[in-house]
């Protein structure tokens, strides 16, 4: 299934996809698609809705809506940084052992096609394409990787907007560079773990004013999803819809010669095989 989230800020309601035209609307079976849903058992129950209703021709045409994230705001973002061999050595640091591990704010979370706003005192602001993964029940200390991949419910796209100044120069504190407001566009949809036939060969590209920065595929993660969340779990409790940013390949801002970085009026344009594409204008600070 591919999960949607359509409709004004605040006012979104769940949807499936079907194709680029049409979606089934679920807003009578499900609140949202959120920790009670993804707790609960809620793919298994709307699965069969959603084939019933596409079958009986119960569909609704998409009609100019906003898409928002197709998850509601999650109880925590998990990041990974630099798992990517090329990203590391771009950004001079070096390959980590173990998954370098920070958060971002859960209310950084927007639309795919959401304004970003670059924050107040921002000179670095920077786009990363990641992959981002969505957790289907609550789990903590899983006794193997094979376990952990029972427990991913999807896979989406994400922005993982970042201000470089406020991340590495002021106490290199990450969070203080990755949780400004609307840091994270993610979706436009989930889709679900068994749509993916393989996670680690998906394309990723990221294009800033029509000129490509970001080229990749996952298949060069240092640090697998599967790998990610059964170590995650050996340290705190991953609870039904958490998102977790599972890094960037290379051609950040950051890693240019020289640097280039966000200006307000500059166009993001990003996607993932299989996972759609999203679309961001950015706006100067409030």
């Amino acid at each position: 299934m591919y999960l949607m989230r359509i409709g004004a800020p605040g006012a979104e309601k769940p949807v499936a996809r079907v194709d680029d035209d049409t979606y089934v609307d679920l807003s009578d079976v499900v609140t949202d698609f959120d920790e009670a849903f993804f707790g609960s058992g809620g793919l298994d129950r709307v699965r069969p809705v959603v084939a019933e209703r596409t079958a009986a021709g119960r569909v609704s045409r998409f009609a100019g809506e906003r898409v928002g994230a197709p998850l509601a705001r999650p109880h925590q973002i998990l990041c990974i940084g630099l798992n990517y061999r090329d990203h590391a050595a771009e950004s001079g640091m070096a390959v980590p052992d173990e998954p370098i591990l920070f958060t971002k704010s859960p209310n950084t979370l927007i639309g795919p096609h959401d304004d970003v706003r670059i924050p107040r005192g921002s000179s670095k602001t920077d786009w990363e394409v990641e992959l981002g993964i969505v957790i289907g029940r609550r789990v903590g200390y899983l006794d193997s990787v094979a376990e952990a991949r029972d427990a991913i419910a999807g896979y989406v796209v994400v922005n993982d907007v970042s201000e470089r100044g406020f991340q590495l120069e002021r106490g290199g504190q990450w969070a203080k560079g990755k949780s400004a407001e609307t840091f994270n566009p993610a979706g436009p949809w989930l889709a679900t773990a068994d749509e993916i036939d393989d996670v680690l060969a998906l394309d990723m590209w990221l294009d800033v004013n029509g000129v490509r920065r970001q080229t990749g595929n996952t298949k060069t993660m240092i640090f697998d999803p599967y790998f990610i969340v059964h170590y995650l779990s050996q340290f705190l409790v991953l609870e039904p819809g958490d998102l977790i940013n599972t890094g960037t390949p290379p051609g950040v801002g950051m890693g240019l010669t020289p640097p280039v970085y966000l200006q307000p009026g500059d166009v993001m344009e990003l996607g993932i095989k299989q996972l759609g594409t999203q679309r961001q204008h950015v706006l100067g600070p409030r």
